[in-house]
C-alpha cells in the first residue's frame, strides 16, 4: 500500500469565509489515494462553522482554544498535535505563521488571500518576511496578490494559484421562486445580493447607503460582524446572518454587490458569477481579475458611494442587460475551477517534497 502524503492545514478559525472555504475544497478534494489531510482551527468553534462540511468529507478538524490577542499557549498546543499527526506539509494562512515557525515538517507553505500589505499587520509582515526567507513557500491567490506580494517584500511568491469554486454547486435557477417565496419576496422584488463580513474592508455600510437611493430594490446581505449595529433598521436592507444557503441565495438574486475597500480574489464573486448574476463592485485587488468591466459587470472605484449608486441603478433598470451579463459571467466562472486550483496545490507539494528529499 502507498504511503500517503500528509497534510496539515491550520488557520485561525473555520467561520464560513473566503479563506476557510478555499482550506475546505483543498482538503476535501486533494486525492485520497495520495493525501491524508487534517484541519487545525486555533479558535475554537464559533457557530454556523464549516466544521460539519469537513466531517462530511472525513477531514478530521481540530480545535486549540485560542484566547483573543496574542496567545503563546498555542506554540505548545500546535507542537503537540504536529507530533502526533506528523505532517509532509504544514500549510498555513492568514496571520497565522506567527504560531508556525517553530513547527517542522518536511515542506512548509503558507497561503497569502489577501493584499500583502493589508493582510497582517507591521509585525506580521515582519514574521512572514523572516519565514519566507526562512524557507516557507509562499502561495498568492491571484496576479494581483503576488504584485502585492513582491511591493511588500521585495521578491515573487513560489506560486501563484487562483482560488476556484466548484460552479455547478451554484447554477441553480430553478430555485429562485421557491427562495423568494419562503424568504417572503416577490417574483417582481429586485433583490440585490451581497455576501460578505460586516466589516470595514467590506464597506457594507457603503452598499446600504447606495442601494437606499434606489427606489423599489432591497438590500439582502448575508454575514455577521462588527458592523451589524450600524445596518440595523435601515429601511429594504436584511441582515441574513451566516447562511448555509449561499446557491438558492444567489439564485433568488438579480445583482450581486461587493463595496469592498480592499480584496484578494474573492470567491464570492466567482459564485455570484456561477450563479447566472451580474456583478457590481469597487476595483479593487483581485475583482477585475474576475470581473470584465461591461460585459459580465460593471467595476467602480472604491469609497466612491456615488458610482457604485449608478451602477447599482444602471443594472436595476435594465433587465435585458442583466441577463447578458449573467450570462457571460457564468461562463468566465469556468475559468476558476476547484479542480484546477486542487490540482495546482497538489502539484505544488510533491514538487517541494521532491526538492527536500535532496
Amino acid at each position: 500500500m502507498a504511503v500517503r502524503t500528509r497534510i496539515l492545514e491550520i488557520l485561525p478559525s473555520l467561520r464560513p469565509a473566503g479563506a476557510e472555504n478555499v482550506v475546505l475544497s483543498l482538503a476535501s478534494g486533494l486525492d485520497r489515494s495520495r493525501f491524508d489531510t487534517a484541519v487545525v482551527s486555533l479558535y475554537d468553534a464559533f457557530p454556523d462553522g464549516l466544521e460539519p462540511l469537513f466531517h462530511a468529507n472525513r477531514v478530521p478538524a481540530w480545535h486549540l482554544g485560542k484566547r483573543r490577542g496574542p496567545d503563546p499557549r498555542m506554540y505548545a498546543r500546535l507542537r503537540r498535535l504536529v507530533r502526533e499527526f506528523q505532517p509532509d506539509v504544514i500549510h498555513s494562512h492568514c496571520y497565522v505563521t506567527r504560531y508556525t515557525l517553530h513547527l517542522r515538517a518536511r515542506a512548509l507553505v503558507h497561503t497569502v488571500h489577501n493584499l500583502a500589505g493589508t493582510e497582517v499587520g507591521a509585525l506580521g509582515r515582519f514574521v512572514q518576511r523572516y519565514a519566507f526567507r526562512s524557507g516557507v513557500a509562499s502561495v498568492a491567490v491571484g496576479a494581483t496578490v503576488a504584485d502585492s506580494f513582491r511591493q511588500t517584500y521585495g521578491f515573487s511568491p513560489a506560486a501563484t494559484i487562483p482560488n476556484g469554486i466548484d460552479t455547478a454547486r451554484f447554477w441553480q435557477p430553478e430555485r429562485r421562486h421557491a427562495w423568494r417565496q419562503a424568504n417572503g419576496f416577490r417574483d417582481d422584488d429586485l433583490l440585490i445580493v451581497s455576501t460578505a463580513r460586516l466589516e470595514p474592508q467590506k464597506n457594507p455600510v457603503a452598499l446600504a447607503e447606495a442601494v437606499a437611493n434606489i427606489p423599489n430594490t432591497h438590500l439582502l446581505i448575508a454575514g455577521e460582524g462588527g458592523l451589524r449595529a450600524s445596518l440595523e433598521g435601515r429601511e429594504r436592507v436584511h441582515l441574513l446572518g451566516v447562511r448555509s444557503d449561499i446557491p438558492d441565495l444567489l439564485a433568488g438574486g438579480d445583482i450581486f454587490a461587493l463595496a469592498s475597500d480592499w480584496e484578494g480574489l474573492p470567491l464570492s464573486v466567482i459564485e455570484a458569477m456561477a450563479a447566472g448574476l451580474p456583478v457590481v463592485a469597487t476595483r479593487v485587488g483581485g475583482v477585475p481579475e474576475i470581473v470584465e468591466h461591461g460585459k459580465t459587470g460593471l467595476l467602480v472605484p472604491p469609497q466612491n458611494q456615488r458610482a457604485l449608486a449608478d451602477a447599482l441603478r444602471t443594472l436595476a433598470a435594465d433587465p435585458s442587460r442583466r441577463r447578458e451579463m449573467g450570462a457571460a459571467g457564468r461562463a468566465r466562472s469556468t475559468c476558476f475551477s476547484v479542480n484546477a486550483m486542487v490540482a495546482a496545490y497538489a502539484d505544488l507539494f510533491e514538487r517541494l517534497l521532491c526538492a527536500s528529499a535532496f
